[in-house]
């Protein structure tokens, strides 16, 4: 199961580090580029404050550093829920290219 590690610098920028992605790097890497583009699934709001964020795919694990909007400050509990979910769902589901399965 993916383990994750959130730090925050003096300037309210925040890493992140996702380990032990195994088969989920991909899916988890679509739910973090959806939050880039603003299209975020977790279950708070904090994507609202993210003026950009930066991914690293490593090789089993994956890199987030996210920069606060000016004057805005990122919640870290509530970071550390956006990544639960990411680790638990993996992300967003994949979209089905066959429109028959599309409606099952």
């Amino acid at each position: 199961m993916a383990r994750y590690r959130i730090a925050k610098s003096p300037e309210s920028t925040v890493a992140t580090e996702v380990s032990e992605v195994g088969g989920q790097q991909d899916r988890m890497l679509a739910a973090f580029a959806s939050c880039q583009a603003g299209q975020c699934s977790c279950p708070t709001d904090e994507y609202r404050k993210l003026e950009s964020i930066s991914i690293h795919r490593g090789e089993d694990d994956i890199t987030v550093r996210l920069e606060p909007k000016e004057g805005e400050s990122f919640d870290l509990s509530q970071i550390a829920v956006c990544l639960e979910y990411v680790t638990a769902h993996g992300g967003p589901p994949s979209e089905d290219p066959d429109p028959e399965r599309a409606g099952r």
